[in-house]
């Protein structure tokens, strides 16, 4: 009883606590909820009054503040002199404070501070008499500061704007000389961290008049990671201010600026990136010479700025810098009034609203998942044979194989990539998803007539018929880690954005998808898993049709207006026309969509078995148009999706959160927070359908080519029998097992980077495999020996293109495809011709055969 009685007080002291702290409504779902309990500390006895314009940024986990600038004995008003420092303040949350006097080599203050992995780098920066074109870097030496020097800029440098873009610094405005009405700049400085030794490098400046104190954040805007500028001060003829609204974006890769549109009275204020698009601008001087009690929130993608006041507790300082802090931001110390410092470090953390699932929608959840159970034991009964359990026995209709074939190649990654791509950039990708079109003919005319002539049960059997089994195995092995990595993946992603927006438990998502999808599987073979794709394809589908209806209904425009609009700030646009393979233009994109599809449909076991499960080669030809029939309209209800979902967070920028960091999370989070009880839950089965659709395919054709290409190697006695039947399901059971284990590793260790390169090894193993098998087909010359190193050369250049960034990403398995065709071809004529007969592997033969 005492117990509870003092579990009680301690709750109640705890609420009484949090409801006096200051918090501020950012959006519908965002506060900022702050607290005033860190200051600097005391000095010689003597309570610290603040500083302004210091260094400030973290080293080792250690708050580092350094220099800076105060009026210790009088304002500016009263006549005071303001004094420049040298000391460095450290902050160790376990150890407190620690001060060093006289840190600094010379007093510094108003210059630019850059967080980086190895310290904080010191730019610029002026004392009472000169500006600094000095540039070092402060780090630390157990307890002890060091200053290493770094590339000086090209001219010295106070009050400007930087912030760090990739790994570019820029470096914008402020002014030459220290003086009453000095002048601002438009330099405009970057320095390379890949390329220290060219130092820096002066650019084109913004297209606006010239700025000190002005205000600069690192941010995508949807296409590419930008360098912002906002507003500023200059100084007129009668040295009277001119304070600048103005805001501009500079893209890195373009080499360009843009001026936004909206206004910006931010001068001196601090800005911080939040999220995936959001800038929050905190305070600053609106020209009035007064502190401005705003926060301004900017979302780079919808272009939109939300204005909200802050308490009359709170003071927002200027002239200082604000750094991340777990889940919000630091402000380190300041100006408050006109020389008035604050001792007080501002912390702001970001709290956020997570929308539960309710009774109906998991009831929803669970009526799909039941449906998906339902069929896989449906289809138990007909598993007599591993061919039945891998092949359907050839009874699978062709609009189903169509259905299946499509929901295999759509992944919950893409359902949500989609959207979230056309929301944030706009329709250049359309046609890299509808490029199924441009290889139809290849597919139906070239790879379904030999896949169905052998009979055989995985394409890399083709590779042995043509090569050797060495080429066989290999590829085979490469497919089956591909697939174990893609199920970890596929079920981690997806998991990971309904528990940010819903806070549904990602080990609990990736769970239940992962072993509902292997029983079914386990159970009803690939009968099983065609059959649950169609309904999952259906599903999904409507999914999308729902969320665009309500979306266009809750805008208050009509359906013309919001086209108007959409199409109005370009997002419509397919792409440059331009001939740049470093860029996704048009052509770029063309061109990489062919080879890929050609790859995928052609030699992606979890494509190729869909053509093995028809009765004849007719349905499986019918089967390949229904698929392509399908992903145009659907490509483009997705694509329409994302715009929609553009128009009404313009429309509504409040409902907007700032929590959200998977740039693929804007449709959950529409999902979670815009639409009714029941229909939630039924987009979000439509999410599951998308994902566990490829999981499906994934583990199945992974156990298809383990069992055909692996196991029968091994055991050469194994049959077609309930003995192999068994080895089929373990072999389903075990790979599936590990795909599950592989997603929830990669939840509870956070190592998912490792996934990033393990699917890039991968990939470039992977990427030439079309070369391969059109290598084989096509010539009558080519042979082992050309094979392997026509394989060993596509690693090599995709290796080299990837680091070399000469062509566009999605050129990555165009690259793969011709070097591995063209070095593989070569490399056959520098050997004797084989006396073995293979024209009836290739189209030769097929031509003989037809005559």
């Amino acid at each position: 009883m005492r117990n509870l009685i003092l579990t009680l007080f301690l709750l109640l002291g705890t609420a009484v606590s949090t409801a006096g702290v200051p918090a501020t409504q950012l959006t519908e779902t965002d506060a900022i909820r702050w607290d005033t309990s860190l200051s600097l500390p005391q000095l010689d006895g003597t309570p610290n009054i603040g500083i302004a314009g210091a260094f400030s940024g973290r080293v080792d986990g250690k708050l580092l503040i350094a220099g800076g600038a105060n009026f210790p004995d009088r304002t500016p008003e009263a006549n005071g002199e303001k004094r420049y420092h040298r000391d460095l303040y450290i902050y160790d949350a376990s150890r407190g404070w620690q001060v060093i006097r006289d840190a600094l080599p010379a007093p510094r203050a108003y210059g630019i501070s850059v967080t980086l992995p190895e310290g904080v780098l010191c730019i610029g920066g002026c004392d009472a008499s000169e500006c600094t074109d000095q540039v070092s870097l402060l780090t630390l030496d157990g307890d002890r500061p060091r200053f290493t020097p770094w590339p000086s800029l090209p001219r010295p440098l106070a009050n400007a704007a930087g912030a760090l873009v990739g790994h570019r610094i820029y470096v914008a405005g402020g002014i030459e000389q220290v003086g009453g009405g000095t002048a601002a700049t438009r330099d405009f400085f970057m320095l390379d961290l890949h390329d220290r030794g060219r130092g820096w490098q002066e650019l084109p400046p913004w297209p606006g008049p010239a700025r000190a104190f002005a205000v600069a954040a690192s941010q995508s805007d949807g296409f590419d990671n930008c360098f912002y500028l906002f507003s500023g001060r200059d100084f007129s003829g009668d040295s009277a201010w001119t304070v600048h609204k103005d805001g501009y974006r500079y893209n890195p890769r373009l080499g360009s600026w843009e001026r936004l549109e909206g206004e910006f009275p931010v001068m001196a204020g601090t800005a911080a990136p939040f999220g995936t698009n959001h800038i929050l601008l905190i305070g600053g001087r609106n020209g009035t010479n007064s502190d401005d009690r705003m926060l301004r929130l900017y979302h780079t993608i919808t272009e939109t700025l939300t204005e909200v006041p802050v308490s009359d507790e709170i003071d927002l300082p200027v002239t200082t810098n604000v750094l991340p802090d777990d889940d919000g931001i630091l402000i380190t110390s300041g100006e408050i009034r006109p020389g008035v410092r604050t001792p007080v470090l501002l912390r702001g953390t970001l709290q956020s609203t997570i929308h539960r699932l309710t009774g109906l929608d998991i009831g929803v959840i669970t009526l799909y998942f039941l449906s998906l159970a339902f069929i896989g034991w449906y289809f138990s009964k007909n598993q007599k044979t591993s061919d039945d359990y891998f092949k359907g026995g050839g009874r699978i209709p062709w609009f189903i194989v169509g259905l299946s074939i499509f929901g295999t190649a759509l992944s919950a990654i893409t359902f949500m990539a989609i959207p979230a791509k056309a929301y944030a950039t706009d329709w250049s990708y359309l046609l890299f998803n509808s490029g199924i079109v441009l290889a139809v003919p290849v597919i139906v005319l070239l790879f379904i007539p030999f896949y169905r002539r052998l009979n055989v049960t995985t394409a890399y059997e083709y590779l042995e018929a043509r090569f050797n089994p060495l080429v066989r195995i290999l590829c085979s092995i490469a497919f089956i880690l591909f697939q174990i990595g893609r199920m970890g993946v596929v079920l981690l992603l997806p998991s990971i954005a309904l528990n940010v927006v819903t806070g549904f438990d990602i080990f609990l998502c990736i769970t239940l998808m992962g072993v509902l999808s292997l029983a079914y599987t386990l159970m009803g073979g690939i009968e099983a898993v065609a059959w649950t794709e169609a309904l999952q394809v259906v599903v999904l589908l409507g999914a999308a049709v729902t969320v665009l209806v309500i979306v266009c209904l809750q805008l208050p425009e009509d359906l013309g207006t919001i086209v108007a609009s959409a199409s109005a700030a370009g997002k419509f646009n397919l792409g440059s026309t331009a001939f740049d393979l470093r860029q996704p233009t048009m052509w770029t994109v063309l061109i990489a969509t062919f080879f890929t599809n050609i790859t995928t449909y052609g030699t992606d076991q979890t494509i190729v078995q869909r053509y093995l499960t028809t009765a004849t080669e007719r349905e499986a030809r019918k089967g390949v148009y229904v698929n392509a029939a399908l992903t145009i309209p659907a490509t483009i209800l997705f694509f329409l999706v994302g715009t929609a979902l553009w128009a009404f967070y313009r429309h509504y920028p409040a409902e907007l959160s700032m929590a959200v960091r998977d740039s693929d999370a804007i449709l959950p989070w529409y999902i979670s927070t815009q639409l009714p009880s029941g229909v939630l839950g039924l987009i979000i089965a439509g999410l599951f359908a998308a994902a566990m659709s490829t999981l499906s395919s994934s583990m199945n054709s992974a156990a298809t080519a383990f069992v055909t290409d692996i196991h029968r190697k091994i055991c050469p006695a194994a049959r077609n029998g309930r003995a192999l039947l068994r080895t089929a399901r373990l072999s389903t059971l075990v790979l599936g097992l590990v795909g599950v284990g592989f997603a929830l590793i990669m939840a509870s260790w956070e190592i998912k980077s490792l996934w990033d390169e393990f699917s890039k090894i991968l990939g470039i193993l992977l990427g030439g495999l079309g070369g391969l098998f059109l290598l084989g087909l096509t010539t009558r010359r080519a042979n082992t020996f050309g094979a392997l190193c026509g394989i060993a050369a596509s690693v090599v250049v995709q290796i080299l293109v990837a680091r070399s960034g000469y062509v566009n990403l999605l050129l990555y398995s165009t690259t793969g495809f011709l070097s591995c065709f063209i070095v593989g071809y070569l490399a056959s004529l520098c050997v004797p011709r084989s006396s073995r007969d293979t024209d009836s592997l290739t189209i030769y033969g097929k031509r003989k055969t037809g005559a």
